[in-house]
């Protein structure tokens, strides 16, 4: 039931005790202040490094050739490995675990690239029908490369919108030919990447990888091998690339222990040390964040201590007139538990208010958008109002263990 006398005099008191109130409240707002700021920002490094393995599938095995470092069965190292055709379609037919692939075939030097009197040196990307997957591709007009470019051999391509601006300054790019290095290839898609507008990697075009080997001399060479293991779990990934080097070691006769003779990166192992490398980031967070609210619940424990001692010979006439231990605890309780509510929201208020309003406007690499769940806010206060009753408990019970008779001789 609500007390409006105990409640005025709980304003009567903070409101003699101005700078006191004020300095305890700031302690305990500046403590969830700062958790909501280190939280966000701790999300902020999240969103930074999930953004950056977004521009590709996060669960990507990729394999590329070296030279051998290792002597084998009377061979000396140093021999060169070149992949082909062949070691593709072998990894895709064998290794079991897979479920999407590409090998990838590269045109070096400049690239030039020209519709009627528009010219430009762009990146040219020779791949299979599954690099759209495997690079996280937004198809925005027309379509992507498929099976039948591959196996007739088509001259068409997939552009990026940032070449459609380059070559074709507002017209229509679907159905027109541009000369890839002097050579017509049929404009059949445009495509975007989201995470990447305004980079290098978005400065390119995609080609049927057979028809590139066989116009500009490729042959059957491949410089990159790109699979996805699906929903596969770091231990799966590893053994599925532990395969993957196995069966190329096999095909090109080299120690399959060679370090050097082929180089992979596994994606989902080093998205996953990421991930554990925040949780362990988010728990320290955590333990400084509680450590300031800590030391801001117990500046209001001390203060009600001061509370007591200053209103001991007014809560022993209390006692005298026949007021019960309760009345005397939730007193305390309740002047404690208020600061702590208030300070506690004007902090979490500010500390939201600040990430809304400045982080949302933060974008760099690794760093992105810092944030707070409003859910962990709101449980955050509510375990920060729970530790002001905590706080104001102790000195509310020593408040009720006063004797009248001595409370009355205190000086």
């Amino acid at each position: 039931m609500f007390d409006t006398d105990k409640w005025q005099e709980i304003f009567s008191t903070i409101k003699k005790n101005k700078l006191r109130t004020f300095l305890t409240g700031f302690s305990v707002a500046w403590g969830i202040f700062m958790l909501m700021i280190l939280l966000g920002s701790g999300n902020g490094l999240q969103n930074g490094v999930q953004k950056e393995f977004e521009s590709s599938a996060t669960n990507t095995i990729w394999v590329w050739s070296g030279q051998t470092s290792l002597p084998y069965k009377g061979m000396k190292p140093g021999r060169n490995i070149q992949l082909v055709n062949e070691d593709y379609d072998a990894v895709k037919s064998s290794v079991k675990g897979i479920d999407k692939s590409s090998s990838r075939y590269n045109i070096w030097g400049t690239n030039t690239l020209s519709y009627k009197k528009q010219f430009g040196s762009f990146n040219v990307r020779n791949v299979y029908p599954d690099y759209a997957e495997i690079e996280k591709l937004k198809i925005i007009k027309g379509r992507y490369i498929n099976e039948p470019d591959i196996e007739q051999f088509r001259k068409v391509t997939t552009i990026s919108s940032q070449v459609e601006e380059a070559l074709f300054k507002g017209e229509d790019p679907m159905g027109k030919y541009i000369n890839v290095n002097g050579v017509p290839f049929k404009v059949v898609g445009v495509f975007t990447d989201d995470d990447n507008n305004g980079d290098d990697n978005m400065r390119l075009i995609y080609l049927p990888i057979s028809t590139a080997q066989r116009v500009f001399s490729g042959d059957n060479r491949i410089n990159t091998i790109a699979i996805t293991v699906g929903d596969a779990s770091v231990e799966e990934s590893k053994q599925i690339e532990q395969e993957v080097r196995s069966k190329l070691a096999t095909l090109h006769k080299f120690d399959p222990t060679d370090p050097r003779a082929i180089f992979t990166w596994n994606s989902l192992e080093e998205f996953q040390k990421f991930m554990r490398l925040f949780a362990s980031i988010r728990l320290f967070i955590w333990i400084i964040g509680f450590g300031t609210i800590i030391a801001g619940i117990v500046g209001v424990s001390n203060i009600m201590m001061i509370v007591v001692k200053d209103r001991t010979k007014e809560i022993g006439i209390r006692k005298a007139m026949g007021a019960t231990p309760w009345s005397i605890v939730s007193l305390i309780l309740q002047e404690a538990v208020l600061i702590t509510s208030f300070a506690g929201y004007f902090g979490l208020v500010l500390g939201v208010v600040v990430l809304e309003t400045i982080g949302s406007k933060i974008e760099s690499p690794f760093f992105s958008r810092p944030s707070v769940d409003l859910s962990i806010a709101l449980y955050a206060l509510l375990l920060l109002v729970f530790s002001g009753a905590l706080a104001g408990f102790i000195p509310a019970r020593k408040a009720a263990a006063i004797k009248p008779i001595e409370a009355l001789r205190d000086e």
